[in-house]
């Protein structure tokens, strides 16, 4: 179940990607950025109904958060989703674009944690078994829940948690 999980959430992460490149193609190569923003649902709420019509894709399987209204934005709702903030479709592959929600918001060293260790809040959206890394080329990767490697992020990406 568990492994089955971070694959659907592989697939939503990647779903998602789809919606931020038809809307960085409306906004000259740029993915949504909302000065200012303090969650993932300001910016990523864009995205619909323009972008996609599916919410479900915002939820994670593997976590305990309530399923979206299809077709709405879900500004005042809760995602799953960590979203790096500031990104054009001109950034690196290795470039990180989403995750599954993380314990706080900062770049993450080599032996850092990311995800929950313990199967409880922050990060725990498949228990304390890591989450998945989505990058800008489109590749969406498990991770531990200890950083593997540096995973850093330039001063003009901002990332940003979804409502705890």
């Amino acid at each position: 179940m568990l492994f089955r999980s971070l694959v659907l959430c592989q697939r939503n992460l990647q779903m998602i990607d789809i919606a931020l490149k038809i809307y960085a193609a409306d906004y000259h190569d740029s993915y949504p950025l909302v000065r200012g923003a303090a969650t993932a649902e300001v910016s990523l709420s864009l995205l619909v109904p323009r972008d996609t019509t599916e919410t479900s894709i915002f939820t994670c399987p593997g976590s305990a958060a309530r399923r979206l209204p299809e077709a709405q934005p879900f500004l005042d709702s809760k995602i799953s989703y960590a979203y790096y903030m500031g990104h054009t479709t001109h950034d690196g592959a290795n470039d990180m674009l989403l995750s599954d929600k993380q314990i706080d918001t900062r770049p993450r060293r080599t032996g850092d944690q990311m995800f929950s260790i313990n199967g409880k809040r922050p990060a725990d959206n498949h228990r304390q078994f890591g989450g998945n890394i989505l990058f800008c080329d489109g590749r969406a990767e498990p991770f531990p829940a200890i950083a593997p490697r540096d995973l850093v992020f330039s001063n003009s990406v901002v990332l940003v948690n979804p409502k705890p």
